[in-house]
């Protein structure tokens, strides 16, 4: 969502985390972050959800219906998570592509794949999520896990998602969202914006970067706007499942 600022010759605006900053700038600024992150990032994440996050990913999986011969493209693939449980679902006659928008993100996961032996039908492509770099109706299967809050424009992303996939292909974003009870949502944000910056800290010496992913959780769509955004960019049967009491969830559109 973007906001434009008053005078013609203004640029419109969008959120950086809290901050408003110009569109052009949003993209750069977020590269920024991951750029810092990457090297660490397996480590923050099993820390940051006590490796629930591989349980939110397992049941991604569950729900994306591959199977051998599939083609699917994982967008925001980082460090390879859900591209190598899909590699071995496809099979030799499959294909996955792990496309990322950052190249430190698109290195460590090529390193961590090739390292694990996944080759053969895994392609690694840097490609921005608003303009995927792939012919109409060619994947069975979307998926982008933890990154469609960081996207600027997040219509034209979930349109390009819908162009790429075949008809009667899925699309599966899974993304931190709202919790469902304010007990629990008062403990997360506590939790958010003072462990996850201080576990930064810590860790990888960059407070500011975890701050503004706790921020960038905050600002992301709850889950009926998420729906309804992925309805108007044209998809059809869409549904959402909670997961952790709503810190997270798993929406799911088909294509026409």
């Amino acid at each position: 969502m973007t906001d434009q600022r008053k005078g013609s010759d203004a640029e419109p605006t969008t959120h950086f985390g809290f901050k408003n900053v110009p569109e052009s700038q949003k993209a750069e600024k977020v590269a920024e972050v991951f750029h810092s992150v990457a090297a660490k990032y397996d480590l923050m994440n099993d820390l940051l959800s006590g490796g629930m996050h591989r349980l939110w990913k397992r049941f991604a999986i569950e729900l994306s219906g591959v199977r051998t011969g599939n083609r699917v493209l994982d967008i925001a693939g980082g460090t390879g998570d859900l591209t190598r449980k899909f590699s071995h679902l496809v099979g030799p006659t499959g294909q996955v592509v792990l496309a990322d928008i950052n190249e430190s993100m698109l290195k460590v996961g090529r390193d961590r794949l090739l390292d694990l032996g996944v080759s053969g039908n895994v392609e690694f492509v840097q490609a921005d999520a608003e303009k995927l770099p792939f012919p109409d109706n060619h994947f069975d299967c979307v998926t982008i896990a933890f990154g469609l809050r960081n996207v600027t424009h997040k219509e034209e992303a979930l349109r390009s998602m819908l162009r790429v996939l075949k008809p009667g292909g899925r699309l599966l974003v899974l993304e931190f969202s709202k919790p469902t009870n304010a007990l629990m949502s008062k403990a997360y944000d506590a939790y958010s914006f003072a462990f996850m910056p201080l576990m930064g800290k810590l860790i990888t010496n960059d407070s500011e970067s975890y701050r503004y992913l706790a921020e960038s959780i905050r600002m992301h769509p709850n889950q009926e706007t998420l729906k309804s955004m992925m309805v108007e960019a044209g998809f059809d049967r869409v549904t959402y499942h909670n997961m952790t009491a709503g810190i997270v969830a798993l929406h799911r559109g088909i294509k026409p």
